[in-house]
């Protein structure tokens, strides 16, 4: 067999050559060659406006389909046990789960899939984003939460217009939890007057998400695979919306801040001020996730099995991880290799985002 009928492998058996050859003939359809004109257009477009449409258009997958749910839920009204003819808190969890499976899928590759400005800005303390990225990529999250708002309230204006006029009619305000504006956005009970309650319930539900995320993005996690980590991911949203929706959480300073806008625009700038709630369920989402992510980091993050992997290399090279593995005696079976893959990956580049190709997010 010649080396061009065994696709210049040489060191393939026939069988194995064989195999990849029908695969790579198996086409249906015969692909459309990509034009130079449209390498010319892609290669024009400015690589901060792809990162910033790729964080805009996933927030909006992930906080769109949440909305909605939760429009559907309060609209058609509710029973004493949470559950409507249209959904349930159930339903909501599962709308916001996935929605960030979706927009992890969709837009990740592009930016990196942050979506949400705490992980935006925990990528740059941890992981050696540009920090000159963070206020453009903080901007397009909240921007995709606030066009999920406005268009949900296009798509359910008659919808929304009667229930506020109800609202009205039976003297009930508009701004509070179960209200009209409660359809944007996250507002306490009338009887959760304790601020520091709902800090603390706040903290502990972004911390839980943020622990999730970071061992989700771990190169050297062998449980969570490129694949599932949207779905991961989206699940720990799910479940502390599940566990906690009924006593106010807001879990992404993006989806809270874009669509509180969206709500003081049409109910007005109460959806700042009720019961001095706002700035909970916008500011607390940050350092809660810095407090995860330092956990992760500083407690159980294991670099030599990143190295290990093939996924980072010592910051001197091979030889200081020689001189770290002799010095703690750290010749365990897996460590080993870590010098191996550590030369192999000198002899590629990282990206930019770094940990994003190794598993996207």
């Amino acid at each position: 067999m010649s080396n061009l009928n065994r696709l210049q492998t040489n060191d393939l058996e026939i069988g194995a050559t064989d195999a990849v050859q029908q695969h790579y003939a198996r086409h249906v359809v015969a692909t459309k060659p990509v034009s130079q004109r449209k390498l010319d257009f892609e290669h024009s477009r400015p690589r901060w406006l792809r990162e910033c449409m790729a964080e805009a258009t996933g927030v909006f997958f992930y906080v769109f389909p949440g909305i909605a749910c939760i429009t559907d839920f309060t609209l058609n009204g509710a029973s004493p046990l949470g559950v409507s003819a249209f959904g349930s808190i159930f339903q909501i969890g599962w709308g916001f789960a996935i929605g960030i499976a979706f927009a992890i899928i969709t837009c990740a590759s592009t930016s990196g899939g942050h979506f949400n400005p705490a992980i935006t800005i925990c990528f740059a303390t941890w992981q050696g984003f540009p920090w000159r990225k963070v206020p453009y990529y903080i901007f397009s999250q909240i921007f995709g939460a606030f066009m999920a708002g406005m268009l949900l309230m296009g798509m359910y204006w008659p919808e929304i217009s009667a229930f506020k006029a109800e609202t009205l009619a039976a003297g009930k305000p508009l701004v509070a939890n179960g209200g009209p504006a409660s359809i944007l956005c996250t507002f306490p009970n009338p009887t959760q007057t304790n601020l520091g309650y709902l800090f603390l319930t706040e903290f502990f539900v972004d911390s839980y998400i943020g622990i999730v995320i970071w061992a989700c993005l771990d190169p050297a996690n062998p449980f969570v695979a490129a694949t599932s980590a949207p779905f991961a991911i989206g699940l720990a949203y799910a479940t502390m919306v599940w566990g906690f929706a009924d006593i106010a959480i807001s879990t992404n300073l993006a989806r809270d801040l874009g669509t509180r806008i969206v709500a003081a625009i049409f109910f007005g700038g109460e959806a700042f001020s009720y019961l001095n709630y706002s700035w909970i369920a916008i500011l607390v989402n940050v350092p809660a996730t810095l407090f995860a992510t330092a956990y992760y980091e500083f407690l159980m993050r294991d670099s030599l099995s990143k190295i290990a992997g093939g996924h980072a290399l010592h910051e001197s090279g091979e030889e200081g991880l020689h001189r770290h593995i002799t010095r703690t005696g750290m010749i365990e079976q897996g460590y080993a290799s870590a010098i191996g893959n550590g030369r192999a990956a000198q002899n590629g580049t990282a990206g930019e985002n770094g940990l994003y190709e190794q598993k996207t997010l």
